[in-house]
């Protein structure tokens, strides 16, 4: 079996010896299936087991992430109608959870021009039924806090600690007054249920689905937050035409299930809003995982990100101290870097 850089054997023996036991097949070997921008990561049996199809082992170490909120978020969505992956056995102490086997692709890997229209259909079926599910009470709220903690990561890892720009007293302070506007916007949105990472690399093209996976991090949010999130992924772009098209699609849809989506023009500027948070938030969650935790290839997707923000800010003069930032310092090193740097 292939080790991750930060696998050890120890590890890697006592995930064999658990999913050898947890599926009564002592022949049973792994091989890697994938991993994520966290500390988790999946393995797919190499053998059939017996007469059932192949099945996933999710490692989620305890001392880097605990699985509990994984299985809580999931047997919430289940419980709604949501399509998550299924739960065969686990063990939450050790951080160890046998899963079905949904396949290789993610939706990332199917989507396409000729498909997409088809493939977001169904991605907008699973968030009407996630978004129609009532906000427990203790499930965290993306509060003024959790925002604007989002958003410093973008002048904390992605301008000063990958940049090295040092901003001066006035852009400081522009900086935070367009950070004020975007978590006033984003507070003042109908809030739901939100996903947090609703995109196609996080929905798997089954049958019953798409099944969403990736949703342990979920809110009580902005109502407009995940519908961006799926049609400006962060790893493929789409014509600004059919992502307009897509938002529409989704507000009549969300209207007519009853969820408390504002007028139109009101949700598209709720959207571009809470893009902006988003894109700022995932530059710094980019550059903080090439500095902090060695993975260097999410920064070659900074550029989209700050295309998606070329796209919006220009439309609000509240963000002109930002679209300065971004000409003063972002874009001058994207011209002349690379991501490994």
């Amino acid at each position: 079996m292939t080790l991750p850089p930060d696998d050890s054997h120890d590890r890697a023996a006592e995930r064999l010896a658990w999913a050898r036991a947890a599926t009564g097949n002592a022949g049973l070997e792994l091989v890697r299936a994938s991993t994520d921008a966290g500390f988790r990561s999946y393995w797919r049996a190499a053998t059939a087991l017996d007469d059932r199809a192949s099945v996933i082992v999710m490692d989620s170490p305890p001392d880097k992430e605990d699985v509990r909120p994984w299985l809580a978020i999931g047997e919430l969505l289940e419980g709604g109608g949501v399509r998550v992956p299924r739960v065969l056995a686990r063990d939450t102490d050790a951080g160890f959870l046998l899963l079905e086997d949904l396949g290789a692709d993610t939706y990332l890997h199917v989507i396409h021009a000729g498909n997409a229209d088809a493939l977001f259909d169904a991605a907008i079926d699973q968030l009407l039924r996630l978004q129609a599910i009532p906000c427990p009470p203790a499930l965290p709220a993306y509060d003024h806090a959790l925002l604007a903690r989002e958003l410093g990561l973008f002048d904390t890892w992605y301008l000063g600690r990958h940049l090295g720009a040092t901003l001066g007293c006035a852009e400081l302070e522009q900086l935070e007054a367009v950070y004020r506007f975007l978590v006033d916007a984003a507070l003042a949105q109908p809030q739901v249920l939100v996903h947090r990472d609703y995109m196609p690399r996080n929905l798997m093209p089954v049958d019953d689905g798409p099944a969403v996976l990736d949703f342990q991090d979920a809110v009580c949010g902005p109502i407009a937050y995940d519908a961006l999130s799926l049609f400006k992924d962060a790893f493929v772009s789409w014509p600004e035409s059919r992502v307009s098209d897509w938002l529409d699609q989704y507000h009549a849809r969300a209207a007519a299930a009853g969820l408390p989506v504002p007028s139109l023009a009101r949700f598209r500027r709720d959207a571009d809003l809470i893009g902006v948070q988003r894109h700022l938030k995932v530059i710094g969650i980019f550059a903080r995982l090439h500095h902090r935790d060695g993975k260097p290839k999410y920064l070659a997707d900074v550029p989209r990100f700050v295309g998606y923000l070329d796209e919006v800010v220009p439309r609000y003069p509240e963000l002109a101290p930002l679209g300065s930032i971004i000409d003063r310092h972002v874009r001058p090193a994207l011209a002349t870097s690379s991501p490994s740097q």
